[in-house]
């Protein structure tokens, strides 16, 4: 393993266009375009895509085509019954995680990958790479970016079009620019599902008020 690979996952300054990772990237890179070009049809054959494709698939993940991303997510790992909208893309030059039953909207962007503030840094295309962990049944809105380096806890809701540039804690509506926590997740909740709309189905045991 050359020098600069082992330094994609360590948070350290490398350069990307080393030929060992320009070699292993574009194969990724062209299983994820066959994957782009499959039938709404084909969902088998998406599914068995997906599984030698990304780093983890558990049961019942779903991506819709077209899926983007630098490696082809071979570092994502999705938890069972992660569903994801058209036009995700996974900056996944090191992991992404996103854990069970998370929704994620269209045209999300998880980036993990960052340059240098410093000019003379980027003149030279250095890259540092940061992890990305997403909890447990979260939903995240459509054309969310969330930063390199960043941690949504668990059951949070992130509002669509937020920047999320620094963690955000479980079990929060969270919106903005950069996206700040606006309100905890509770009775009305449990109650509401939108706006005067009462919830009329019923609710799991977790949903119920201690």
């Amino acid at each position: 393993m050359s020098e600069m690979k082992e330094k994609m996952h360590t948070g350290e300054l490398y350069l990307p266009w080393d030929e060992e990772i320009i070699q292993e990237q574009i194969v990724c890179q062209d299983k994820l375009y066959e994957y782009n070009l499959t039938k709404p049809s084909e969902a088998q054959k998406r599914t068995a895509m997906l599984q030698e494709m990304l780093g983890d698939c558990g049961e019942g993940v779903y991506v819709e085509a077209p899926f983007y991303a630098n490696w082809g997510g071979r570092h994502c790992h999705f938890g069972k019954m992660v569903y994801a909208n058209y036009h995700l893309t996974c900056v996944d030059d090191t992991h992404i995680y996103v854990g069970d039953y998370t929704m994620i909207g269209p045209n999300v962007t998880i980036a993990t990958a960052g340059h240098p503030i410093l000019p003379s840094l980027r003149e030279q295309i250095y890259q540092y790479n940061m992890p990305v962990h997403i909890g447990r049944n979260c939903w995240i809105g459509a054309g969310a970016i969330i930063m390199p380096g960043v941690t949504i806890g668990d059951n949070t809701v992130i509002g669509a079009g937020s920047v999320v540039t620094k963690d955000i804690p479980s079990d929060v509506v969270a919106v903005g620019n950069p996206c700040r926590v606006m309100r905890p997740i509770g009775d009305r909740d449990r109650e509401y599902y939108y706006k005067d709309r009462k919830i009329t189905v019923p609710l799991a045991q977790t949903d119920k008020p201690c």
